[in-house]
């Protein structure tokens, strides 16, 4: 029986199956670049938050006027950017092997996904959904993929910290630049805050992204 099983395992990997350790590597080394990323980003705020408001005020001043930005400020402009496109790379990278993981998931249980692959996208940005859709994508490929065992701890710590960042993570990306270094000045806490849970999670996604990708690999017999 035991042989019957490699044998079966051994033609869906050649026939069927896609590699996920390339995309896997991919999502691990871009979330570590946006942790890092983020977390700069962070330590600049503080830096502005020492250094306090300059005496000409923010840089926003008000009815369309901007006064010179300082050194620091324009420092701020270029690691937010940096921030930014590392945050968009973990996006693509992570989405990219999570569509890679919940095809090889449908393969392994010869059950279609639970939710449509439009929703690996949507379910990031449609507002009520975004709440569970993603954590429920992740779930449904481990339980494909491996059925009798329990969903690893790190997708629930992952969703968490996820969760938790949304709130102050919508009142600082709908800001500008500037209007965050303004905030910087007056409460940087709510900045650090949003920081540090993506920060988190990133940590966390990179357990779920190792995890679920070993218990595919352990069924493909190390293949892919």
């Amino acid at each position: 029986m035991a042989g019957q099983d490699c044998q079966v395992n051994a033609h869906i990997t050649q026939q069927v199956l896609r590699p996920v350790r390339g995309h896997a590597r991919s999502a691990v080394a871009t979330l570590v670049l946006a942790g890092v990323a983020v977390a700069t980003r962070a330590g600049w705020q503080v830096r502005l938050a020492t250094a306090g408001l300059p005496p000409s005020g923010p840089p926003d001043q008000g009815d369309g006027r901007h006064r010179p930005l300082t050194g620091l400020e324009n420092a701020y402009h270029v690691v937010s950017a940096l921030a930014d496109a590392a945050t968009l790379l973990c996006a693509i990278a992570f989405l990219l092997w999570l569509l890679r993981v919940r095809d090889n998931a449908h393969v392994l249980s010869g059950r279609p996904p639970r939710h449509a692959w439009p929703w690996v996208l949507l379910g990031w940005i449609v507002p009520v959904a975004q709440l569970w859709v993603p954590r429920g994508i992740v779930v449904d490929v481990h339980q494909r993929s491996a059925p009798k065992e329990r969903v690893p701890r790190a997708v629930n710590w992952w969703w968490g910290l996820w969760l938790a960042g949304i709130p102050s993570g919508v009142l600082t990306s709908s800001a500008s630049t500037d209007e965050v270094i303004a905030r910087a000045y007056t409460d940087v806490r709510l900045l650090l805050a949003a920081d540090a849970a993506v920060v988190a999670a990133a940590v966390a996604a990179v357990f779920v992204v190792r995890e679920l990708t070993a218990v595919q690999q352990k069924r493909l017999g190390g293949a892919g």
